[in-house]
């Protein structure tokens, strides 16, 4: 009898723990608990609107570094994923891509003027690209992989006037996401690991090219509704064009509803060869529904 009851207060107390654990889990924001390695659940949204602006003066090319008109890239994307299978390990969504771009030392902002000038501007919907994401260990929940086949919407890449608006090539992509909270639940470490393969149009420079471009996050949690986060990117593309580049950053994201959350990210492009070497000032809002 004895044994019985020890038993039973046992169970009590661990069920407890984990009913603790899980209200914990629960009560956490949604910047805290949905990183990009996090699936939805069946039939919950997740809209994003994510907006970075890359500009540049200078440029390094066969190991020689020079100044250069300024330049400017604005990329407005727009991430739409649902949750779809009851076990909650299959994500379906649509990805897609407006561009705005401006050569010949116009200033930055010129590119939210959409004006398409001839010979300094080109604007327009550039591609759009159907992507599944899923969790292949269910052992491993915080680990994800996301595929997409972004399909170009445009016929030139860059016009007579030398304007490049965006590649013409197909990009097959795979991104893979893994993030680890640390005990205190203060700190978070997200890794992303990007790689492509494109292909499809002889004219692209990105044409037989591939990418491997891996990322490291650290996030710092303030409150539960805030976070603070320094990074490190690079890109190495190789192929029929080779380019690599490694860019540092840091930023926030601050949740302003339960629903809705917004981020704010600067990074400089430190190092690189056969790319330019700017700044990018970025700027996203998502939606969880």
């Amino acid at each position: 009898m004895k044994k019985t009851l020890t038993i039973l207060v046992f169970m009590v107390i661990t069920f407890n723990g984990y009913s603790q654990e899980d209200t914990e889990v629960v009560q956490k924001s949604n910047i805290q608990t949905y990183t990009p390695s996090k699936l939805l659940q069946k039939g919950q949204w997740d809209i994003k609107w994510f907006n970075n602006l890359y500009t540049e003066t200078q440029k390094r090319e066969n190991g020689i570094k020079s100044d250069k008109l300024r330049e400017n890239y604005f990329t407005t994307s727009f991430d739409i994923f649902t949750g779809v299978s009851d076990s909650n390990r299959l994500n379906v969504g649509l990805l897609f891509d407006i561009r705005s771009n401006t050569i010949g030392g116009r200033d930055a902002f010129d590119v939210f003027s959409f004006d398409g000038e001839q010979g300094t501007a080109r604007s327009g919907l550039t591609s759009i690209a159907p992507v599944i994401k899923f969790n292949p260990l269910k052992s491993v929940s915080n680990f994800t992989v996301q595929t997409a086949l972004h399909i170009p919407l445009i016929s030139e890449e860059s016009d007579a006037s030398g304007v490049y608006l965006d590649q013409t090539a197909y990009t097959f992509q795979n991104r893979f996401f893994y993030d680890y909270t640390l005990p205190s639940g203060n700190w978070q470490l997200f890794t992303e690991l990007n790689t492509e393969y494109n292909f499809g149009d002889e004219d692209s420079f990105a044409n037989k090219t591939y990418v491997l471009a891996p990322g490291v996050f650290m996030s710092y949690f303030p409150s539960d509704k805030s976070t603070i986060l320094g990074f490190v990117q690079h890109q190495q593309r190789f192929g029929d064009f080779n380019q690599d580049f490694t860019a540092l950053g840091f930023g926030g994201k601050y949740q302003i509803t339960k629903e809705l959350n917004l981020e704010v990210l600067y990074s400089k492009f430190v190092r690189g060869e056969n790319t330019g070497l700017g700044q990018s000032f970025n700027l996203g809002l998502r939606v969880l529904l």
